[in-house]
């Protein structure tokens, strides 16, 4: 009896013990499973920082975006990084509020699940020709031997095509006008120069100076006059050109160069400045220049 007792005891520790280690693992489950099961990060996107900014929205923060103007079907995806959109004056006034996508990302946010072939189909594609004065019969040949697309140089001159050409042209118009305005206004401060020195040049005729000798006396003066203003005028550009650019970039938030002084515009500007201040010079002092000694100290 006291073995069939003992027995049926260590029968019941047996079970009592599996029974303890199937509810102690029991109440361990949950909390293996709620550590183990993590959701997979989310894909990577790219901010421009004008959108972070917008959004008040940081790096690693995870964003819902959705290829639907409703918001319909977003998918997450985590802020990896941010990055300065390319300056591009056409857009200057407009928000860059921009984001960058891997491609099947991209393409699994945009895609019509209703067209199987959607992710295969292209609308655009770029070209980089190792001989860009090739570009013109790249494009012929494509064309040619593909008519259902069309082919163009993104650098061809052809103005309705390339709005940089016409960007171009706005600026030498601009600058040409500003150019003839200040010769007109330089003319008529040597007029007005040249009218109160009538005795001085009366005075050097009459002790022997020739009239060429006057004349190139007053082109040097000319030469001088315009070459000085001309530097002053880089010199203030130069100086001033951080203010200019600080202000717009601050005003449409854009890293653009606005104003930049080079040193090949400031040689062409002293270039162009000093032969117009010589010529305003001789036009101005011409008509003295030829008058009679006797008229010009008024005796």
């Amino acid at each position: 009896m006291v073995s069939a007792g003992a027995s049926r005891v260590r029968s019941i520790s047996r079970v009592l013990f599996v029974v303890g280690l199937i509810v102690g693992f029991g109440h361990a489950l949950p909390s293996a499973i709620t550590v183990n099961d993590t959701q997979p990060d989310p894909p990577a996107v790219l901010f421009s920082r004008q959108l972070l900014a917008a959004r008040h929205l940081q790096v690693g923060d995870v964003v819902e975006l959705s290829g639907d103007p409703s918001g319909a079907n977003p998918q997450q995806f985590r802020i990896a990084g941010s990055y300065e959109p390319m300056p591009d004056p056409i857009r200057v006034t407009s928000e860059r509020l921009e984001a960058r996508l891997h491609l099947p990302d991209l393409l699994r946010l945009t895609g019509d699940p209703d067209n199987p072939q959607d992710d295969d189909s292209l609308s655009a594609i770029s070209v980089k020709l190792r001989r860009p004065e090739d570009a013109e019969a790249f494009a012929r040949d494509w064309s040619a031997r593909v008519p259902a697309i069309g082919v163009r140089s993104s650098g061809g001159g052809e103005t309705e095509h390339n709005p940089f050409e016409v960007l171009s042209r706005f600026h030498q118009a601009i600058a040409s006008l500003t150019v003839i305005t200040g010769a007109v206004f330089l003319l008529a401060l040597m007029v007005l120069l040249a009218d109160e020195r009538r005795e001085t040049i009366g005075t050097l005729r009459l002790i022997g100076l020739t009239r060429a000798r006057v004349l190139a006396q007053v082109l040097l003066e000319g030469a001088i006059i315009a070459g000085a203003g001309a530097i002053f005028g880089v010199a203030l550009a130069a100086l001033t050109e951080g203010v200019f650019n600080a202000f717009f970039q601050w005003r449409y938030d854009t890293s653009l160069i606005f104003v930049r002084v080079t040193p090949s515009i400031a040689w062409r500007s002293i270039a162009v400045a000093i032969p117009l201040g010589m010529a305003a010079s001789v036009l101005a002092s011409w008509a003295l220049v030829r008058s009679n000694t006797l008229t010009l100290v008024r005796r």
